[in-house]
């Protein structure tokens, strides 16, 4: 293995239980009530497949633009006073990555400006390689294209990259683009078709660089004996 592609949302930055929060807010704005639970509908999916949902759900009563202005309005509020939140083992696993000489890239379903900013806050922009947002594909995940750009640009076979995902839409798109998929979970835990897919669920992304570590340990020991 040669890379290792990362999504954003929910598995680097603790980004989905906030949007939760703006949405909530941003329906009681509305007055449709709170929103929240909408991530749980959209995980993993760009902007375009989200807003799909959210008139599918809401009919006539959804204003894209209203609901755009209210989440914007609650996320400079809260970032005022807040840091964005990282998820535990994050600098951890960049640093082992990094040291053992794997190539990064970010696979994220937000606008790649969107990426590329919550990069520049978390001090991390230089461990990546290749940032792919979901404003640079056709079609979401769990499409697979988002993952194959990644590995174009990454240079690399889709089967020689790890992908790190939390979501259901995520995993598969990992999935069906030749990836093999890795899972830490956020709001959603596995069902039976994703236990199917995924070489490991971690608690966390420090267990994540155990398990990439002790693979890589366990192929060169495997090499060394033939």
């Amino acid at each position: 293995m040669n890379a290792v592609i990362f999504d954003k949302d929910g598995l680097m930055f603790d980004t989905e239980r906030l949007c939760m929060q703006a949405w909530d807010y941003a329906g009681e704005k509305m007055g449709i009530g709170k929103a929240g639970y909408m991530v749980l509908k959209t995980l993993g999916m760009n902007a375009a497949k989200t807003e799909e949902i959210w008139r599918k759900e809401f009919g006539g009563q959804c204003g894209i633009h209203e609901m755009r202005q209210y989440t914007k309005e609650f996320y400079e509020d809260y970032f005022k006073d807040n840091a964005l939140p990282v998820k535990k083992g994050l600098y951890i696993l960049l640093d082992h990555l990094k040291d053992s000489g794997y190539k990064m890239a970010v696979a994220s379903s937000s606008r790649k400006s969107e990426v590329e900013a919550h990069l520049r806050e978390a001090g991390i922009t230089g461990y990546f390689q290749a940032v792919v947002g979901g404003d640079m594909v056709d079609r979401s995940k769990p499409e697979p294209d988002i993952y194959l750009r990644a590995c174009e640009l990454l240079e690399e076979q889709p089967e020689d990259c790890y992908a790190l995902e939390d979501s259901k839409n995520g995993l598969l798109s990992a999935y069906w683009a030749g990836c093999m998929p890795l899972m830490v979970p956020d709001l959603w835990q596995p069902d039976q078709e994703i236990w199917d897919i995924i070489a490991g669920r971690f608690d966390d992304l420090e267990q994540v660089r155990d398990f990439i570590r002790g693979n890589r340990d366990q192929h060169e020991d495997s090499d060394y004996r033939r």
